[in-house]
């Protein structure tokens, strides 16, 4: 402990860094904040959920440290936190993929596009690299699982930002589509292979419905949405889909 320690206070002193979770210099995310996001995915169903959508899978609640890990990698390029995002992504990915019978066979892991602006305004595709990385990592594990590039956005789709649950489900429809070279990049790789939508967080389930209904317009089988996040819902006073409102901070996308 007191080498890690020592180490921390190193990369304090040389990169001016600290742990985005308790502040501790060092270290991007400390020991004790990293174990703390060790949980086992869940069955992260919002509600009211969009008619349809597949099982969505989450690896913790979208608060505290995971909260700020998220952030921390897409808003300000602390890239050092890809490993455990892409890792808890890849978990969640797992039980996923066990819910609905087991990991053999090919997996294809989709990412949520985010819209060109926002990908430019970034200066990256964070859920792509998250999607990407978990791939490898679970390859790595002995799985046949690939990153696919499938979906694209359709021009006209608003920020989500400060949406409501009903604005969403209508900003995003129509809004995906999964473009004929797409299709056949995924065919080349792996002709017959389960589909998995994957995001980094969850909110209202818009997104990943949407996404699920352009996979299944060309003909795929979507089985499942993996999530690094999810966030959480509850309801106004007044009830209702419409009265549903979003946590604090909720993602733009």
């Amino acid at each position: 402990m007191g080498c890690v320690r020592l180490l921390d206070d190193l990369a304090d002193l040389v990169l001016g860094t600290c742990c985005v979770g308790c502040g501790s210099p060092g270290r991007l995310l400390c020991a004790p904040c990293r174990v703390g996001l060790d949980r086992a995915p869940w069955p992260a169903w919002p509600t009211p959920g969009p008619p349809g959508l597949v099982p969505p899978w989450a690896a913790g609640e979208y608060a505290d440290v995971l909260r700020a890990a998220v952030v921390g990698h897409k808003e300000e390029h602390l890239f050092g936190l890809r490993e455990t995002l892409a890792t808890l992504l890849a978990g969640s990915v797992v039980a996923a993929i066990t819910d609905v019978g087991g990991l053999a066979g090919p997996v294809a892991l989709v990412p949520v596009p985010s819209r060109p602006a926002t990908v430019r305004a970034r200066g990256h595709d964070a859920t792509y690299a998250l999607t990407r990385r978990a791939a490898a990592l679970l390859r790595a594990a002995g799985h046949d699982a690939g990153a696919v590039r499938l979906l694209q956005t359709r021009r006209g789709m608003a920020d989500q930002a400060g949406l409501d649950a009903a604005a969403r489900f209508d900003n995003l429809a129509g809004s995906l589509h999964c473009p004929t070279v797409a299709l056949r990049r995924l065919r080349a790789w792996r002709p017959v292979a389960r589909v998995v939508v994957c995001d980094d967080v969850l909110t209202t389930g818009a997104t990943a419905r949407e996404a699920q209904r352009a996979l299944e317009a060309v003909g795929l089988g979507v089985v499942a949405v993996a999530t690094v996040a999810a966030t959480r819902r509850r309801r106004s006073p007044q009830g209702g889909s419409s009265g549903v409102v979003l946590s604090s901070g909720d993602p733009t996308d």
